[in-house]
């Protein structure tokens, strides 16, 4: 990492990440732009069983949404779903167990998904951080294969479903700490520098945000959050 990103990333980091930048970000919110109800709208969550995208599937499921889980251990996906079903009060929680760092089992997905549900926001919140080089099957890097790769395949699988319907968006959760790592499009699987897997993520959101914009940006309504 560079001296001017690790000052750029400093800054930014006391201004928006400490406690006088969450006060401050606080006086633009309004709740009662929350308040919102969305029955007969269909969301895909990826990563939904923890973290972020549980928060979100359980945020919307509350307002009457319908989501589909995608998640990629059986266990603690059900056991999220269990749980988002007995918060909100909401049977329209769907779960589909796909690895998304395995190209084949995504398009395998989008092709069943496209058959039998309609979308109306795609919310690709799923990602990985692995702290030693490691191959798919494939022969990918599996961050490269799960952050961006996996993400692009299933963005530009699903825009035909999305297409169909009024208002459909993406939304696509980023991290600050791309703000580390300069855009290295001749080494998108960290072939050829030293591994760390905090720097090949970040490198990753970098590219997602780019490859996904790119998709989304003549056809939908797309957010990088």
């Amino acid at each position: 990492m560079s001296l001017y990103r690790s000052v750029v990333w400093f800054a930014k980091g006391l201004r928006e990440y400490t406690k006088s930048g969450y006060e401050s970000a606080c006086k633009d919110f309004v709740p009662h732009d929350l308040e919102v109800q969305i029955p007969g709208r269909v969301f895909l969550v990826t990563g939904g069983n923890s973290g972020i995208g549980k928060a979100t599937a359980l945020e919307i499921a509350k307002r009457g949404g319908t989501v589909h889980l995608v998640c990629r251990d059986q266990a603690p996906a059900e056991d999220a779903r269990g749980e988002i079903i007995r918060e909100s009060g909401n049977q329209n929680i769907f779960l589909h167990i796909v690895d998304l760092s395995d190209p084949k089992k995504i398009w395998k997905f989008v092709e069943n998904f496209k058959q039998e549900h309609k979308l109306h926001v795609l919310i690709n919140n799923a990602g990985c951080m692995v702290n030693k080089r490691e191959l798919t099957e494939d022969g990918l890097e599996k961050n490269f294969a799960a952050n961006t790769l996996g993400v692009y395949i299933l963005t530009t699988g699903l825009i035909p479903v999305l297409e169909k319907e009024h208002d459909p968006r993406v939304i696509t959760v980023s991290s600050g700490g791309m703000l580390v790592q300069k855009l290295n499009t001749n080494d998108l699987q960290s072939e050829r520098t030293p591994f760390d897997g905090t720097m090949v993520y970040a490198q990753n959101k970098d590219t997602t945000n780019l490859l996904v914009a790119k998709e989304s940006f003549y056809c939908l309504p797309w957010t990088i959050f």
